[in-house]
């Protein structure tokens, strides 16, 4: 009773949206707490409501100083006393909040990660009555997720000075690994993990292929036109800076955020965007953290974010009022070359960081430190150096406790400490095998909204079964749902389908240059391949000898009209794509494409019709009819087949679950109930290596039906 008079009296609710309530209690109960619960679905609430009924000060770590004062505004509106502590006030005013919250004024304090760095603003803490300490969003303190902060890695640190109060961690969306990392870093004692999900049923999430910029110019000018509000989302300074250009010429009104504007310039186009004076923000993915604005009917991302959790999060900016919005993807498979350098930039080799690190200790003064900026770093290396990398090789070195990084008075600019300075480059105690592994994870992430991208069906359910939620279904609004694909759309239905696939995918690579690091570059376009592929001596030319390839000829009994359309099937699906080089289009493969040639992943296709022979013809799998009011799906067998497949995708690395088996193909379980792997084979989507490694594993549960 008390909880529902304190949410009516203070937040003027009615009642607690699920999981809320449960939340809530385990904080007042002193419970450790995980909570990913996605945007706009009332995270804040989790902490807000306790502070009020705990005695002490609630302190709550966030990322973003620009929508700290709203939130203490709109706190201290409901009478709830707020304050915040950050670098845009001055050190006597963070003196006189400490003051006020020593002395009780204070139920809720927004704290700045970076100022955890100061010791003596460490020591001012240590002995105040911290009741419960919350990490919004808090897969920033993850080198796994999306979007890591050095700055939160000493919040672990911060919480034993504190006394270890009542810990409450909070993010929208976060993988298995970012959650170990979540629990590791903060030593979380038992915690309760409350994993909300994470569909968005009034978003539709719509992925369009678009061939140039100017496609991309009229689809962001038509949602502007229909839905008035909204957020484009760009990969870099210059291209928010073309947007903006279009929109001036268009006379669009609009604001622009960026890392290149001044913390004030930032702050003034935030604030006239929350207080609606103006409805498109055109920005990099710096902008919307937080972002307090419900009626945003739109959000639309200009090229591809660089994972899944970066896309969800963003796009979930839209619609927090619950109305119908919507994100749109605008998909050139080149644009996929700048979160390359990117992935680059955030991974660099051990030999840029052990570079980096001796410049600093050459460059160290009497007191082992080291005023120079990470541009000026840049600079001594050379300009060829990826400015990102050097960010990323402090990071590192702070991670492994070789320098540290401090505010530098009356200068933008930090200082660098170094912690060992007799300690050589080869001495540095890094574990390159994990720099590794991050590298590896980065690509795979990249990989993963690539093959979003390309993919058929519901997007929301596509991003749903990634995140292993076990509730996904078709959200029947996206364009993967409402245009339905040409052809046959499934996975392979027997051996000698996945084996036509990998000779063709084959075929591209052996016509491909191949570098010193493995990767395959395109030198042809589609038609010599293809001609190569069915043995068509036009295939050779006075530089290239096709015919002298294995592969030549290898699909000539499949003909050049199904081949043809075959790699049309594959580029839609992702396993191929063309790219531009002067005036010639030349055909790739992806690295989904890779995976599928060496037999690491499942694909889809829409499947061309095959060449008819005077052979017998090899018939695909009937698909099941799932919107058959006669499909007899029992619903408790197909819950727990879910729960399997989720236990399996763990096993394999917390691997999509879709990779196990598809929603459509856990359905046809249900209903069919097939108890040898024979029979399971006839199922659409379960070939025979399925049959015989994963279908096992579900008997059990079909067997008691």
């Amino acid at each position: 009773m008390e909880l529902q008079k304190t949410l009516q009296d203070n937040f003027g609710l009615d009642g607690f949206r699920h999981p809320q309530e449960e939340i809530i209690r385990g904080i007042l109960d002193g419970k450790d707490t995980l909570v990913i619960m996605p945007t706009g679905k009332g995270k804040s609430l989790c902490y807000q409501l306790p502070s009020i009924l705990l005695p002490g000060v609630t302190i709550v770590i966030s990322p973003l100083i620009a929508l700290m004062k709203d939130q203490v505004d709109a706190l201290e509106a409901k009478g709830i006393p707020a304050s915040c502590i950050n670098s845009s006030i001055s050190q006597q005013e963070q003196y006189a909040e400490l003051d006020r919250i020593r002395v009780g004024e204070v139920k809720i304090v927004y704290i700045a990660p970076e100022r955890f760095r100061n010791k003596g603003f460490l020591r001012a803490l240590d002995g105040m009555n911290v009741s419960l300490m919350a990490i919004d969003e808090a897969h920033c303190l993850s080198q796994w997720g999306h979007d890591f902060r050095p700055d939160y890695l000493r919040l672990g640190k911060a919480v034993e000075i504190l006394g270890r109060p009542t810990v409450a961690a909070l993010t929208a969306t976060a993988t298995p690994d970012v959650r170990q990392d979540i629990l590791d870093t903060l030593k979380l004692r038992d915690p309760a993990l409350h994993i909300s999900g994470f569909a968005r049923p009034n978003l539709a999430f719509n992925v369009r292929s678009v061939s140039n910029m100017e496609a991309k110019y009229g689809h962001i000018e038509e949602l502007i036109q229909k839905h008035q509000n909204g957020i484009v989302y760009c990969a870099t300074r210059k291209s928010v800076e073309r947007v903006s250009d279009r929109l001036h010429a268009a006379q669009i009104d609009h604001i622009t955020y960026h890392g290149g504007l001044s913390p004030e310039e930032r702050d003034t186009m935030q604030n006239r965007f929350i207080q609606r004076e103006v409805n498109i923000a055109v920005a990099t993915n710096a902008f919307g953290m937080g972002i307090d604005r419900p009626d945003i009917r739109f959000v639309a991302h200009f090229e591809i974010p660089g994972s899944i959790e970066a896309y969800y999060q963003e796009a979930g900016r839209a619609g927090r009022d619950g109305q119908p919005s919507t994100c749109e993807l605008l998909f050139n498979y080149a644009d996929k070359g700048v979160q390359e350098r990117f992935v680059e930039g955030s991974n660099p080799p051990i030999e840029v960081i052990q570079a980096v690190y001796q410049l600093l200790r050459q460059k160290q003064d009497n007191n082992h430190e080291v005023h120079m900026s990470a541009d000026e770093i840049r600079d001594h290396l050379g300009p060829g150096t990826n400015p990102m990398a050097i960010h990323t090789a402090i990071s590192v070195l702070m991670r492994n406790h070789a320098i540290d990084r401090f505010d530098i008075p009356g200068q933008r600019r930090r200082g660098t400490r170094l912690l060992q300075p007799d300690l050589l480059p080869s001495q540095l105690p890094i574990d390159t095998a994990a720099l590794a592994e991050k590298a590896q994870r980065d690509h795979a992430k990249l990989n993963s909204m690539l093959k979003f991208a390309y993919s058929r069906g519901c997007h929301q359910q596509w991003v749903l079964d990634y995140f292993g939620d076990p509730e996904a279904k078709a959200c029947g609004e996206c364009n993967g749902c409402t245009n339905n694909p040409i052809g046959d759309y499934r996975e392979p239905a027997n051996d000698e389908e996945r084996d036509t696939v990998r000779k063709a995918l084959s075929g591209v690579c052996r016509m491909s240059r191949k570098d010193w690091e493995g990767n395959y570059e395109p030198i042809f376009g589609p038609k010599r391949i293809i001609q190569m592929l069915v043995g068509d001596p036009n295939a050779d030319s006075d530089r290239f000898q096709a015919s002298s390839l294995s592969t030549f000829g290898l699909l000539k009994a499949q003909g050049e009209t199904y081949v043809r359309a075959l790699f049309n099937a594959m580029e839609e699906e992702g396993l191929l794509a063309y790219e531009k080089k002067e005036n010639f289009t030349l055909l790739a493969i992806t690295q989904a494409g890779l995976d599928a040639m060496r037999g690491f992943t499942t694909f889809r296709l829409s499947w061309p019709q095959p060449k008819v022979t005077k052979k017998k013809a090899t018939l695909a799998k009937p698909a099941l009819d799932h919107s058959a009011p006669n499909l007899n799906i029992d619903g408790d067998i197909l819950e727990q087949l879910k729960k399997k497949r989720a236990q399996l995708a763990a096993i394999q690395g917390n691997i999509p679950p879709f990779r196990i088996f598809s929603n459509a193909v856990l359905q046809d379980l249900a209903a069919i109930r097939p108890q040898t792997p024979e029979e399971a084979m006839e199922i659409n989507g379960i070939g025979e290596v399925k049959a015989r490694k994963l279908f096992p594993h579900f008997k059990e549960i079909l067997a008691k039906g």
